[in-house]
């Protein structure tokens, strides 16, 4: 067809002890929107990695408009017309939105052949006004919310004047306007010839914008399909292989005693006069937009912020939590939003990312050393339990999935054996399967007597999995309602008023 953009054939590529593409394929036509699909660690990135010039692919052939092609980089993939806006963001915090967009490839001027910064300003301009967006071109980036730098990794992407635009899960962070705002920029886009392959785990988005799927399960190729003739149970059978049965599984136990008990707790500038119980066997949704303050309310408890007023009381003691060790000497546990900037310790494997907030237990305290074999053998343990797909313990953190890290986070904290856990959007980024084996878990801890806080920007997984859900706005709690009598419809109507 005249219309192909782009052929990948039989492409393989191997890690150390893991086959990550196993002969796959993948085809992109031109104005045509491409989900790539599949649980994490699939191979979806990696495929897209391959493409970008970062990986070597071992296997295979690449044709892009008509030519066998092989990018040594993704300074030469980009020089070529194929752009790629990655899942996870790595902005430069401390330059301008500017210096972010043309970095490497600022206009100069003169003999000297200094940069022109005038010159890039108005670019940066023209361009956020060309897509509809308010920004500054001086605005230092470390000023924006994670959504903002997130529109402005797309606008980069664009400036590139790219044939092909890899979008790997571009909504994460963005609010509803924002998705919509977005969507409006990508059918310009296609207007525009342009391709882009979409990489996203929320099946309504995949329908509303794509025009054709592609599938990966374990880094093999399962098939392609149109948008317009399949459905969500049939993309999620070739995605995990299995029938998932109910998405939320029901409530394993009854609430009991009150647990954590906040009175007027505050945060200037955050959130006020916040009071709320969370008893023994329940989870605790919060739901609410993006500036609602619950993430700082979270914070707070956990230690990471300091509050201005109020009183946290457990088990049915007034106790003082200044710090996150305060936390988590009274059974604390805070899975974090952003896994990558507050989770994770990137350059550390899974065995010290899986034990380090646990290390004190493990401590001989006539000889002050660790019992290493015992953490190892601990966090191997939480690990299969979570089915963590890596080869070993030794593998970098930063080579797996972000459902794996997320599920090695998981893992660590329940080393922790913790009677309250914090989750903020613990399934961001997560594949269908995954998300899955997550809620089976939030399940299984409250059968055993935990206590979970869940906050989530999905509103049928808030209450699909809330005993009783909280709802905020700006900073104040404006009303609770059981999981069983909310609707998406109720949440939005009460968090807007």
């Amino acid at each position: 067809m005249n219309d192909v953009l782009l052929e990948m054939r039989g492409i393989t590529k191997t890690f150390p002890g893991v086959i990550a593409l196993d002969n796959v394929q993948l085809t992109l036509r031109k104005g045509r929107v491409m989900a790539l699909m599949g649980e994490n660690g699939a191979g979806k990135s990696t495929l897209m990695k391959v493409l970008f010039g970062i990986y070597q692919r071992d296997a295979g052939t690449i044709v892009y408009q008509g030519e066998h092609v092989s990018f040594n980089g993704a300074k030469e993939a980009l020089e070529n017309g194929i752009s790629m806006i990655h899942q996870e963001l790595s902005p430069i915090l401390h330059r301008s939105i500017a210096e972010n967009i043309w970095l490497g490839r600022e206009p100069v001027k003169g003999p000297l052949q200094l940069i022109d910064h005038d010159k890039m300003y108005r670019d940066t301009e023209e361009l956020l006004q060309r897509l509809n967006l308010n920004l500054n071109p001086r605005t230092q980036m470390h000023e924006l919310t994670v959504a903002t730098m997130q529109m402005v990794e797309i606008a980069k992407a664009i400036s590139y004047h790219s044939k092909i635009i890899i979008m790997d899960e571009p909504t994460s962070a963005l609010t509803d306007k924002e998705v919509t705002h977005l969507f409006e920029i990508i059918e310009m886009l296609k207007s525009k010839g342009v391709a882009i392959v979409y990489i996203s785990h929320k099946m309504a988005e995949i329908f509303q914008i794509c025009d054709d799927i592609t599938v990966f399960r374990d880094g093999c190729y399962i098939g392609e399909r149109e948008a317009q003739y399949t459905n969500n149970d049939e993309l999620v059978q070739m995605m995990v292989g299995r029938d998932l049965g109910d998405v939320f599984p029901p409530p394993t136990a009854k609430p009991g005693k009150v647990r954590l008990e906040v009175k007027n707790l505050t945060v200037e500038g955050a959130f006020s006069d916040i009071s709320f119980k969370l008893h023994e066997g329940e989870i605790l949704g919060i739901a609410g937009l993006v500036g609602a303050g619950r993430t700082e309310l979270i914070e707070t408890l956990f230690g990471v912020r300091h509050k201005d007023a109020g009183e946290i009381w457990i088990n049915g003691n007034n106790v003082e939590i200044h710090t996150p060790q305060d936390a988590i000497k009274h059974k604390m546990a805070f899975l974090t939003e952003d896994r990558r900037q507050s989770g994770l310790y990137l350059m550390l494997d899974i065995f010290a990312n899986t034990s380090i907030a646990h290390l004190d237990a493990y401590r001989n305290k006539v000889v002050n050393v660790l019992d290493v074999r015992r953490m190892r053998k601990d966090s191997e343990t939480h690990c299969q339990k979570l089915k963590v797909k890596t080869p070993n313990m030794h593998e970098a953190i930063d080579n797996l999935s972000g459902g794996n890290q997320q599920k090695v986070l998981l893992a660590r904290w329940m080393l922790t054996k913790p009677d309250i856990l914090f989750l903020d959007e613990p399934t961001r980024g997560i594949d269908v399967g995954a998300k899955s084996e997550i809620y089976k878990l939030m399940r299984l801890l409250t059968g055993m007597g935990k206590s979970l806080v869940m906050i989530s920007s999905e509103l049928p997984e808030v209450i699909g999995m809330s005993d009783r859900i909280l709802i905020m706005h700006e900073g104040q709690l404006k009303g609770m309602m059981t999981g069983t009598e909310a609707t998406q419809e109720d949440i939005m109507s009460i968090a807007l008023n």
